[in-house]
C-alpha cells in the first residue's frame, strides 16, 4: 500500500497495481502471477527481449527467419480447406509478395481483410507452400498513405501469463513510465556512491530498457550486460546485501549463552582421537570457540569438501557447550546420517565419559518418554536426531548450541523451530550450520552474507584423490568383473542404483533387482542391500556388516549419499550416472578415498549422452575439488538450484545474476554496508522496492 512510503519519498510508485487505468480485480489477479503487485512493479519487468519495429522491410527483402515489420495492400483474402481451414492474405508492396495466414479468425477479421486494404504487420517469416508467409501476425488496417509512422523505439516481449497478452502489458508499463517522468521514483543509490561504475541513473535506466532507441545493441542487452541493465542489478544485488545485513544485526543484537570449553574434557578429546587435526580444523574450531564466548548468537556456516572432517569440528563445538554446563543437539536430514553421525559421537566421546542421547521420528515408547525427561531436565546434555528434535513435545532445560548438518535439505522454518527450542531467559543458543556441498565463495558473498563463514579447505594427511571414470551401461560385465578383482583383493565397493522397484518411466536399474544379479554374477562375494524403505534395524544391521568386512559389495539408492564411512570401501559403481546432478555424484564419491588404498569411482551412463549430462560427468573426471565442482554445478544449473530451500522466497532475482554479476559483488558489500551505516531511510525503501518483506523469511 502506497501510504507508509509515498510519505516519505513522496512515491505514488508504491501505489496497488489496481491504480491504474483499466486494472480491475481479474487483471489484477493475472498481474500478481507475475510478482506485480504495486505499480513500480511493471518498472522492474524487464523485457525478455527486444524487436525491431522501427523500420518497414520492403516484401522484397524478407528472408526465411526474419523477425519484420511489413507494410503492404491486400491483394486476395479468401479461406482455404485444405488440411486445415484458413483465412489466407495475399499481400503486395511492388517489391514483392506476402502470404498472412491465420487458423482462427472472424467474420469482421475476413471483411476487414478485403482487396485494396492498406495492413501493417509484425511477425516471423517462414516458407509456405507456394510463398513466404507469416502466421498469425501482430497487425493493424491502416488509414491510407499518412498513417503513423513506425515506433521510435525497440517493441519490448516481456514475460507473459495466461491471458495477459503483450500489448496489455506494454500499455500498462507506459502508465507506469509515464508516473516515473512525474518524479515518483527515488534513486537511492545516489551517484557518489555508484563512484568508479559510470552508471545512468536509475530513471535514466529504466526509460532505456522499456524503450531503447533503434541502434542499441541487442547482444549487450540479451546476454545482461548493458550498462542499464548492471545499473538495476547492481541496486538489486544491494537491497539483498541490505536484507542479510539487517537480519545479521538484528540476530547479534540478541544474547547468547557464553561458551567456554573446558580444558580438561577438550584435551581429552583430542588426545583420544586416532589422527591429528589438519591445520584448517584447528583454524575453524579457533573461529568456533571466538563466537561462542561472545555472549552473542553464533551464526556460523562450515563449508568442507566430502571427507574434510567437519564432524571432528562439531564435536568439539558440542564439548565446548557441555564444559560450561549447557547442552547441545546436532540435528541431521535423514536417519542414516543421524545415525552415523552417532555411531561416531559414541565411538569418540563415551570413553570420556560423555553420553550421547538419541532423538529420531522412529523412537517410541519407553525409549522416547525417557529421552524426553532427560533432555527437559537437562540430564541429557548431547542429543542426536532428526526433524524429530524441533517437534512440540521436545523441550530443552538449557540448550546452548544447535548444530545443522547438510543445512540445505532443512527448510527455514525448521532451523527457526530448533532454534526456539533453546529461548530461554532472553538467551537463544548459538547455531553451528554445516554443509558437505560447498557453495562456491561468489555465491556465498550475497546468499550467505547474514553467516559467519568457515572453509575446511584441507583435507586429512594420507588421503588419495579419488579416480573417476565415465563407463557406458554397455560395458557391465567389464565393470562387474573389476568389482570381483577389487573385492577378491580384500576390498570393498558400492554399487549405488538411484531407484527401488522397477519404474516404466525411469530406465533405471532397480537395486533390488540389481543385488540379486551381483549375487549371481560374482562368485564367493558377500552381497548387501541398503535402501529407504527398509527398517532402521535392517539398515544398521547390514551397515553394520559392511562396516566389519562381513559384506563384500553394498548395492544401496542415495541413502548412503552422505554419512557412511568404511575405509576399506574404495571402488564406487553409480548406475545410471548421467540421471544424477553434480553435487549428488560428488557426494557419492566422496564415499571412497577413506583409506590409504588408491580409490576409483565408475560412473555408468546409458548413451546417447545429452550435451548437460556430458558435461556434469567430464567435471567430476577432470576434478574432485569439491569447490571447483560446486563452481561448476552453479553455472550448470543456477544459484536457485545450487542453493536448495535456504532462499526460497529470497534470492528470486529480478534483474540480477549470481553468476553473470559475481565481479560486482565485492563493491555491493562495500555500498551496502555505507549505506546501512550512513543512510538507515535508504536501507528499508531498497529492501521493501526489490525485496517486499520476503526478509522476514530470515528469522531463523
Amino acid at each position: 500500500m502506497p501510504g507508509k512510503d509515498s510519505g516519505v519519498y513522496g512515491d505514488p510508485m508504491l501505489a496497488p497495481i489496481t491504480a491504474l487505468r483499466g486494472v480491475g480485480p481479474s487483471l489484477a489477479q493475472r498481474l500478481h502471477k507475475l510478482g506485480l503487485e504495486r505499480v513500480q512493479d511493471l518498472l522492474f519487468l524487464l523485457p525478455l527481449r527486444y524487436e525491431d519495429r522501427t523500420r518497414i522491410t520492403p516484401l522484397g527483402e524478407l528472408r526465411a527467419g526474419d523477425r519484420a515489420l511489413i507494410q503492404a495492400e491486400v491483394q486476395l483474402c479468401e479461406v482455404a480447406y485444405r488440411r486445415r481451414r484458413s483465412l489466407l492474405c495475399s499481400l503486395h508492396d511492388g517489391t514483392g509478395w506476402l502470404t498472412l495466414r491465420m487458423f482462427y479468425f472472424s467474420r469482421s477479421q475476413q471483411a476487414a481483410l478485403k482487396p485494396g486494404a492498406l495492413i501493417r504487420a509484425f511477425g516471423e517469416v517462414r516458407r509456405g507452400p507456394t510463398a513466404l508467409e507469416m502466421i498469425h501476425p501482430e497487425y493493424q488496417l491502416l488509414q491510407g498513405e499518412d498513417s503513423a509512422p513506425p515506433q521510435d523505439t525497440l517493441t519490448p516481449v516481456y514475460p507473459a501469463t495466461e491471458g495477459l497478452q503483450q500489448g496489455r502489458l506494454r500499455a500498462l508499463v507506459a502508465q507506469a513510465l509515464a508516473r516515473l517522468e512525474a518524479g515518483g521514483l527515488a534513486d537511492l543509490l545516489p551517484a557518489q556512491k555508484l563512484a568508479g561504475r559510470s552508471q545512468p541513473t536509475l530513471v535514466q535506466a529504466l526509460h532505456y530498457l522499456h524503450k531503447p532507441p533503434p541502434n542499441a545493441r541487442l547482444d549487450q542487452l540479451a546476454a545482461g550486460a548493458h550498462p542499464c541493465q548492471q545499473r538495476l542489478a547492481f541496486e538489486e544485488l544491494v537491497a539483498h546485501q541490505l536484507s542479510l545485513r539487517k537480519l545479521r544485526e538484528r540476530v547479534r543484537q540478541g544474547k547468547a549463552p557464553v561458551i567456554r570449553p573446558d580444558p580438561a574434557l577438550s584435551a581429552s578429546y583430542l588426545s583420544s582421537l586416532p589422527f591429528t587435526l589438519t591445520r584448517a580444523q584447528d583454524r575453524v574450531i579457533g573461529e568456533i570457540l571466538a563466537d561462542l564466548a561472545r555472549g552473542e548468537p553464533m551464526m556460523r556456516l562450515v563449508q568442507g569438501d566430502v571427507g574434510c572432517g567437519k564432524t571432528v569440528v562439531a564435536t568439539a563445538a558440542a564439548l565446548a557447550a557441555l564444559g560450561s554446563d549447557y547442552q547441545a543437539a546436532l540435528m541431521a536430514p535423514t536417519e542414516l546420517l543421524a545415525e552415523q553421525h552417532l555411531a561416531t559421537l559414541r565411538g569418540w566421546l563415551q570413553p570420556l565419559g560423555v553420553e550421547v542421547g538419541w532423538l529420531s521420528g522412529r523412537s517410541r515408547g519407553k525409549e522416547r518418554t525417557q529421552t524426553l525427561a532427560r533432555l527437559a531436565s537437562a540430564e541429557c546434555k548431547l542429543v542426536v536426531g532428526t526433524h524429530a528434535l524441533f517437534q512440540d513435545d521436545v523441550s530443552f532445560a538449557r540448550l546452548g548450541l544447535a548444530i545443522i548438518d547438510e543445512q540445505h535439505r532443512f527448510g527455514v522454518h525448521q532451523r527457526l523451530a530448533l532454534k526456539q527450542k533453546g529461548e530461554r531467559k532472553e538467551l537463544q543458543p548459538h547455531q553451528l550450520i554445516m554443509s558437505a556441498t560447498p557453495i562456491p565463495r561468489t555465491l556465498a558473498m550475497t546468499a550467505y552474507a547474514d553467516l559467519d563463514c568457515s572453509y575446511i579447505d584441507e583435507r586429512p594427511p594420507g588421503r588419495k584423490p579419488v579416480t573417476t571414470v565415465a563407463i557406458p551401461e554397455s560395458r557391465r560385465e567389464d565393470i562387474v568383473a573389476r568389482v570381483q578383482r577389487a573385492c577378491s583383493e580384500g576390498r570393498q565397493a558400492y554399487w549405488v542404483c538411484p531407484l527401488i522397484d522397477v519404474s516404466e518411466n525411469l530406465e533405471a536399474q532397480a537395486a533390488e533387482e540389481t543385488a540379486a544379479l551381483l549375487a549371481a554374477a560374482l562368485q564367493g562375494l558377500r552381497v548387501g542391500l541398503v535402501h529407504g524403505r527398509m527398517k532402521p534395524a535392517e539398515k544398521e544391521k547390514v551397515m553394520g556388516e559392511f562396516s566389519r568386512g562381513e559384506v563384500d559389495v553394498l548395492v544401496a539408492t542415495t541413502v548412503i549419499e552422505v554419512g557412511v564411512d568404511v575405509a576399506n570401501a574404495s571402488l564406487m559403481i553409480v548406475e545410471n550416472a548421467e540421471r544424477m546432478g553434480l553435487a549428488q555424484l560428488h557426494q557419492l564419491r566422496g564415499r571412497v578415498g577413506r583409506g590409504s588404498e588408491q580409490s576409483s569411482c565408475v560412473l555408468m551412463y546409458k548413451s546417447p549422452l545429452g550435451e548437460t549430462a556430458r558435461a556434469r560427468l567430464e567435471v567430476l573426471r577432470s576434478t574432485d575439488d569439491g569447490f571447483v565442482v560446486a563452481q561448476r554445478d552453479l553455472e550448470l544449473r543456477g544459484p536457485g538450484e545450487v542453493l536448495g530451500t535456504r532462499q526460497t522466497g529470497l534470492m528470486q532475482l529480478r534483474v540480477a545474476d549470481l553468476l553473470r554479476d559475481a565481479g560486482m559483488l565485492p563493491q555491493v558489500q562495500a555500498v551496502a554496508e555505507k549505506l546501512y551505516q550512513e543512510h538507515g531511510q535508504h536501507t528499508d525503501a531498497l529492501i521493501r522496492r526489490w525485496i517486499g518483506q520476503a526478509d522476514q523469511y530470515g528469522e531463523v
